[in-house]
């Protein structure tokens, strides 16, 4: 769903240490090579994410038992990867994206495997691939652009910028996730950046009177915003198509900023001494065929990396696209992280 300040590790290892040692597989041989075991986060596989689906057809497909293992956000399924790699649990870890490509392929927790139709260029968009990094060490599933959402009903008008949002009329009136734990958090850190450079330490002392919370996840985030808690949310551009398609409700809108957004690309790896090797690689194919993908836009709410199909009406009508997509340089996102939370005092 993800260090110097990005990922501290000793901050989190203690958190992790009982779950760790409590998770290590009681199967034979035999049974784990049955399963495979995925790390990943709340949104993909819980109860309304693509996760229910994909194991049932998984294990059509296949024969092989799929454990989607919920670690939270991306960044701590990430985290905990990480923190396993000379006793390796699982075979694939899912939801590390363009922001956190550069940790993992330095951690060195990946191994590098090319899915079958990745090669299919008319179905799969290689340049997305080449985001994370390149290699095949990460193979995309999905892709979005980080945007605010507004409430209609708010009493407040909508932001036309990134600049508005540090008007005084939204004193405690956004809805931020922690850039240490969370992606669209470190998304968001990273899209101020890529509009202010040098000064984003400015921006971000002219922000923070806004900011209602900066929650440790998207799911909590969002549940708050959909409560009505603040107006405004960080989140994804394809976000308010969930509650046309399923709500027929335009409540929630996408605001596309003339500044320019910066895209999410989503992916997977094949963890190095993954104990199924042989079922990561079958899950790896399968996550990015037509069939599975089909799953994730009413599900995953994202782009799939297979475009062998028609996305659902909802994304024609609540999912607009941003008219101009920045570059910024994901190397330098723990210098991004530090210098705000310097400015918030975290």
């Amino acid at each position: 769903m993800k260090k110097n300040t990005f990922v501290k590790f000793i901050s989190v290892s203690m958190a992790f240490a009982a779950l760790l040692v409590s998770c290590k597989s009681k199967k034979t041989s035999e049974e784990r090579l049955n399963e495979v075991v995925v790390y990943t986060y709340d949104s993909f596989a819980g109860e309304w994410g693509p996760g229910p689906e994909l194991v049932k057809l998984f294990k059509e497909k296949t024969g092989y038992t799929l454990n989607l293992v919920d670690c939270g956000d991306a960044v701590q399924a990430y985290n905990r990867a990480v923190l396993e790699k000379k006793d390796v649990q699982a075979d694939v870890v899912l939801g590390i994206d363009n922001n956190l490509a550069p940790k993992a392929l330095k951690e060195g927790i990946l191994e590098s495997y090319k899915p079958l139709e990745a090669d299919n260029k008319v179905l799969f968009d290689l340049r997305h691939e080449e985001s994370l990094g390149g290699n095949w060490n990460l193979t995309p599933y999905d892709y979005g652009y980080f945007a605010i959402i507004y409430d209609t009903q708010s009493s407040v008008p909508a932001p036309k910028s990134l600049e508005d949002l540090t008007l005084p009329v939204y004193e405690k009136k956004i809805i931020l996730m922690d850039p240490r734990t969370s992606t669209p958090g470190l998304g968001f850190a990273s899209w101020t950046a890529a509009v202010y450079g040098e000064k984003l330490s400015d921006y971000w002392k002219a922000l923070k009177p806004n900011i209602l919370t900066m929650t440790s996840g998207w799911s909590e985030g969002w549940g708050m915003f959909q409560n009505g808690e603040a107006p405004l949310c960080i989140s994804y551009n394809t976000s308010p198509a969930y509650n046309v398609e399923y709500e027929n409700n335009d409540r929630y809108v996408t605001l596309i900023f003339d500044e320019g957004h910066v895209m999410q690309v989503e992916g997977f790896g094949l963890l190095k001494n993954a104990p199924n090797k042989k079922g990561a690689k079958a899950f790896m194919d399968f996550m990015i065929s037509i069939d599975a993908q089909k799953i994730l836009p009413l599900t995953q709410w994202m782009y799939p990396a297979n475009h062998g199909f028609d996305l659902p009406e909802s994304y024609k009508t609540a999912a607009p696209l941003p008219t101009k997509v920045l570059e910024y340089d994901a190397s330098k996102n723990d210098d991004y992280v530090q210098t705000i939370m310097d400015v918030l005092g975290k």
